[in-house]
């Protein structure tokens, strides 16, 4: 027992920052949604340690929870503190940097929470299409689709061709 505990909590020193900023963008820039995604994905992967054998499958076990856990928060209503508008931001984006991060959270907020899920392990974790397939439980055909209707939400938002999350800071 104490050689989990010590194995879990050096993983989460490790990698908490990392799992931190990814859970951030999963929630759209809200930072206690955020924690609060993080601390549950915690929680379900400490009870699982046991089975992670491998210590490269122990964060990509975590990041998989975690981005469902991200989707499925959204299903319930009752949880959500979105604020419906009825014009979106007419913000353009360019070559994104610290004091932009608002514009990015804002334009990750408009996806559906599987698009915004895509975006992150694809953009951001810089995950292959299997991975995130594997990471959603889903074939690679729909994170391809997935990252297209997504892609053109982000350049219809931005009115820019170039939709690009890649200069967001890690």
């Amino acid at each position: 027992m104490a050689r989990r505990d010590d194995d879990f909590v050096a993983f989460v020193d490790a990698r908490a920052a990392a799992l931190l900023r990814s859970a951030r963008l999963l929630t759209a820039g809200d930072q206690h949604a955020a924690e609060d995604l993080l601390q549950t994905a915690l929680e379900k992967a400490y009870v699982a340690w046991p089975r992670i054998r491998r210590t490269h499958a122990q964060e990509a076990y975590v990041r998989t929870i975690m981005t469902r856990a991200a989707i499925d928060r959204t299903r319930q209503r009752t949880r959500r503190g979105e604020v419906v508008t009825d014009q979106v931001p007419d913000v353009p984006v360019h070559e994104a940097g610290p004091e932009d991060r608002d514009q990015v959270f804002t334009l990750l907020a408009a996806l559906t929470p599987r698009q915004r899920a895509v975006m992150v392990l694809r953009y951001y974790d810089d995950l292959s299409e299997a991975q995130i397939a594997d990471a959603l439980g889903c074939s690679p055909g729909s994170v391809k689709s997935h990252a297209s209707r997504a892609l053109a939400a982000l350049r219809e938002l931005s009115g820019s061709d170039h939709a690009d999350l890649s200069g967001v800071q890690r």
